[in-house]
């Protein structure tokens, strides 16, 4: 018996069922092209074993530890900060505990498809099986079709790209391309921690960029040219994006005398909200001159508060689920940058937000008329059934579809990468039949459409 109905996300309507299921049948083996997330690089270059259910479902997911933790579970108690509880096997039973709080969220659709579909369980886990969950993930772990270059060819995975830091080594990229195994793994490069004067360091940090290209970064021009010098040295190793996250979409077109003067500004701590938001809003320009140069495709996640409790930051860190979205205006913040290079056939620029309010209002009507715009997915707290939903309602009366960027998992949770593909391939063949049986798409053009969302689009977007 399997924990997922072979209808889940298809209409109720019969006959609209029957033509979503008939679309999503030409999709569900197809390659998966995953384009942006946040997979270890080391799993790729290392194939290292996973050692336990705790470590791969439960540690690393910021979606799984937020909702324990507002529940009343502590982070140590999850396996995570100074005081962490060490028994894998303790976290594991917290977590069954803890699973009926994930009835009706996208985590529980990809936790169960990953518990049924790759681990071959049959019973939903409870307080009452979590130890025999535990054993029988166990076991299969320590077999060698478990590991991660395993997985990603069980998988079907076409090609998938980390997100690397511009100070990276990319030695486990180099691992893979020097390994006889044929998996394709293309870094990104994500620039914030050089690019964003609130990041921790980021003087220390932009001394280092320098030294690691020969440029000298003390000087406007030396840190521009220090950034081509990684972006070339990412491509080399099969980059084709960069990704920058940003707390909002603005830009900005300085000129180079006023440039200059805010790069001082922001070497030279303490530095002013006012000058870090600046100085993030020329870089994005900055950047987006530089994909005209490379051919680099450029992704802009915008609009997440970081870091929102200062003291879950101080005691466990970043990326523990207290990242939270913020309104984000787009219309006004890339008038600069798309003023600048908008019309430059050589950018391609992928937009994210948290603000779905601004689909039909600003991103549709934008990507309808600039060349270089593409939607990307719908992103962190929307990437769910609802969320893809109206997405597609609302940004596809303007921008339609081959202004969208395709699917991406976005995640760094391995086993979840073919619940999420699924999940989405099963939401658009259920939009597109919608549009069949009311008369608004001919069938043919369905089912010409539908590989386009599962893995086309994502492709053409990111040059893979």
């Amino acid at each position: 018996m399997s924990l997922l109905h072979p209808d889940r996300l298809f209409p109720p309507d019969p006959t609209t069922r029957k033509i979503a299921r008939a679309l999503y049948d030409t999709v569900a083996d197809a390659p998966i092209v995953s384009p942006h997330g946040h997979t270890d690089p080391r799993w790729w270059g290392e194939d290292p074993a996973f050692t336990d259910a705790a470590e791969l479902f439960v540690m690393p997911d910021h979606y799984v530890t937020r909702m324990l933790f507002s529940q009343g579970m502590s982070f140590a108690q999850l396996g995570i900060g100074e005081e962490a509880e060490g028994d894998r096997r303790a976290i594991w039973r917290r977590f069954a505990e803890g699973y009926h709080l994930f009835r009706g969220t996208p985590s529980r659709l990809w936790i169960d498809h990953a518990l049924s579909e790759v681990f071959g369980l049959s019973e939903r886990l409870s307080p009452a099986n979590a130890d025999a969950q535990f054993d029988a993930i166990a076991d299969a772990l320590a077999r060698p079709e478990f590991r991660p270059r395993a997985l990603y060819d069980r998988f079907g995975i076409d090609v998938i790209a980390t997100t690397d830091d511009a100070l990276s080594d990319l030695r486990h990229h180099d691992a893979v391309q020097r390994s006889d195994w044929t998996g394709r793994v293309v870094p990104t490069y994500r620039s914030d921690a050089v690019t964003d004067p609130e990041t921790p360091r980021f003087r220390n940090n932009v001394m280092r960029l320098g030294e690691i290209t020969g440029c000298d970064t003390t000087r406007w021009q030396g840190y521009l040219d220090a950034h081509r010098v990684r972006r070339t040295f990412f491509r080399e190793m099969g980059a084709t994006a960069t990704d920058h996250g940003h707390p909002t979409a603005r830009t900005l077109d300085l000129g180079t005398a006023e440039a200059e003067a805010l790069f001082k500004r922001v070497l030279r701590p303490p530095v002013s909200p006012e000058d870090a938001e600046a100085f993030r809003a020329q870089m994005l320009t900055e950047f987006a001159r530089m994909s005209t140069e490379d051919g680099l495709v450029m992704q802009l996640h915008a609009g997440a508060v970081r870091n929102h409790h200062h003291g879950v930051f101080h005691t466990v860190g970043k990326d523990r689920g207290f990242d939270i979205p913020q309104p984000t205006g787009w219309t006004h913040a890339l008038r600069p940058l798309l003023n600048a290079v908008g019309m430059d056939p050589r950018l391609t620029l992928i937009l994210f937000t948290l603000d779905e309010a601004t689909y039909a209002r600003e991103l549709a009507p934008l990507a309808g008329a600039y060349p270089c715009l593409r939607l990307g997915p719908p992103w962190w707290f929307h990437d769910s059934p609802e969320g893809m939903r109206r997405f597609r309602e609302m940004a596809t009366e303007t921008a339609g579809f081959e202004n969208t960027a395709g699917f991406n998992d976005d995640t760094r949770a391995l086993c979840s990468i073919p619940a999420r593909h699924d999940v989405a391939r099963r939401c658009d063949a259920a939009f597109l039949a919608g549009l069949v049986t009311t008369h608004r798409l001919d069938e043919e053009e369905a089912f010409e459409i539908m590989p386009r969302l599962a893995h086309g689009l994502a492709r053409e977007a990111y040059r893979l």
